[in-house]
């Protein structure tokens, strides 16, 4: 039985809408009893621009990178007409303590725009790199929804570059048209409309080609044929190529696919997490050339409360997934835990973490098994509250970005994002600590 339980007291902010409300500027930061706890974009009400869509990443300087949507459109990228969204930024120092101003990364130019590519910039997933300054930001970008996408006019995805922890960022560049080269003439058929999933992209611990460490991310396709299906993208130069891992030909989640986290496993193996109703789909790469990205994928398993797994009750929703070392408190057992962070619900209410202690490869030797028999979760709040995603921080906590209705709820279309942190025993109820030994 997954053990569950609330963190109390959890912030519960309505009664401060009022003294400033119709500003529409940064709220000061409401702590409350958890001094980890940060508001890092406001929405303070309903008529105010809203905010979605978090990306968290921490620099090889310690600094966290915390990017989202400002969402003048109200409406996911390419909806609208002519819908406007900007990149907003912020970098928090002292491992998440201190957070300095909102900057804008991408200004958006709505109707203003002199080309496709400047209407809007949405749905952020970022990486840093860990042994260098650079840090990468790959968002969707343009004036054609997802769902509206043929392989002639579709979303564009755009790669941001920075050189100083996340400080200045290069111009936009539009990389979208060498990963659709892979999927002409593929097997499943040419991709119709495909974006890459937003939060945080995974750089391997383990696999170094060239002068990086592998990168990941996890691609949303609507097929030639209408199905939705997931791929993994990789890259051995810090975004500027791109290729599928394991080919165009095999997906990891062949139906009913939707944005998804790529994660690496302790044995090397990919774990992609796919958000789906009710729960998450999992499936497992297996490597037979590391070198050349090739080998082949699992068969797609379902976790829900059904199988013990994540029961993220009536809703469907993007969540991060990590995987971290850590020890038992009480026999010094070392093992590894898997974190996936999701709404517990009912719908978009109360995002919270799952996590499974994984004591060894026969935890996780299929999808199947990983799916199943999850033991505990924590929630994080008591709120509408939706997307969020997590990075490890410095000091060897957690950190957790996520969507919630801080001051108004989901009208007026976005959330507050909330920024916190927290320990290895304070996920597990003091029953394993981190490890990195």
């Amino acid at each position: 039985m997954i053990k569950s339980r609330l963190w109390l007291p959890v912030i519960v902010a309505t009664a401060f809408v009022v003294s400033f409300s119709m500003a529409c500027a940064p709220a000061p930061t409401q702590r409350g009893e958890r001094k980890t706890r940060h508001e890092i974009f406001v929405k303070p009400d309903v008529e105010c621009i809203p905010y979605r869509i978090p990306a968290i990443a921490t620099a090889s300087n310690g600094d966290l990178i915390a990017v989202a949507d400002y969402r003048f459109s109200r409406e996911d990228i390419g909806f609208g007409d002519n819908g406007r969204i900007d990149l907003r930024a912020r970098v928090g120092r002292n491992n998440g303590k201190r957070w300095g101003e909102i900057f804008t990364l991408a200004e958006g130019r709505g109707a203003e725009a002199e080309s496709v590519m400047e209407v809007g910039y949405g749905d952020p997933a970022i990486v840093a790199d860990r042994e260098s300054e650079r840090v990468m930001v790959i968002s969707c970008a343009g004036n054609v929804p997802y769902i509206r996408g043929t392989r002639e006019n579709h979303l564009l995805m755009v790669r941001f570059d920075s050189r100083d922890n996340g400080r200045t960022w290069s111009e936009p560049v539009n990389i979208v048209e060498s990963i659709y080269q892979q999927f002409d003439g593929g097997e499943l058929g040419g991709a119709r409309s495909m974006f890459l999933s937003s939060g945080r992209m995974m750089q391997s611990r383990s696999v170094k080609v060239g002068d990086y460490y592998r990168i990941y991310g996890a691609l949303l396709v609507t097929m030639e044929g209408g199905e939705w299906m997931n791929f993994v993208i990789c890259s051995d130069d810090f975004g500027q190529s791109w290729r599928v891992l394991g080919g165009v030909d095999a997906s990891p989640i062949t139906s009913d696919a939707d944005e998804a986290k790529v994660e690496e496993l302790p044995d090397g193996r990919v774990l992609i997490s796919t958000r789906t109703q009710g729960g998450r789909y999992f499936n497992i790469f297996t490597y037979d050339n590391v070198a050349e990205a090739t080998g082949a994928w699992d068969k797609m398993a379902y976790s829900s409360a059904e199988n013990g797994g994540i029961d993220a009750k009536a809703n469907d929703c993007n969540g991060e997934v990590m995987i971290l070392p850590v020890r038992s408190t009480s026999s010094g057992e070392r093992a590894h835990i898997i974190l996936q962070s999701v709404p517990f619900g009912p719908e978009r209410w109360n995002v919270g973490i799952y996590y499974k202690v994984l004591r060894g490869v026969k935890d996780y030797s299929s999808p199947e098994v990983l799916a199943a028999n999850w033991d505990g979760r924590l929630q994080l709040s008591v709120l509408e509250s939706a997307y969020s995603t997590m990075c490890w921080q410095q000091n060897d906590r957690l950190a957790v970005l996520f969507e919630e209705g801080t001051y108004t709820s989901w009208e007026g279309g976005g959330y507050t994002i909330i920024y916190d942190s927290y320990s290895i025993e304070e996920l597990t109820d003091g029953e394993y600590e981190y490890d990195p030994s």
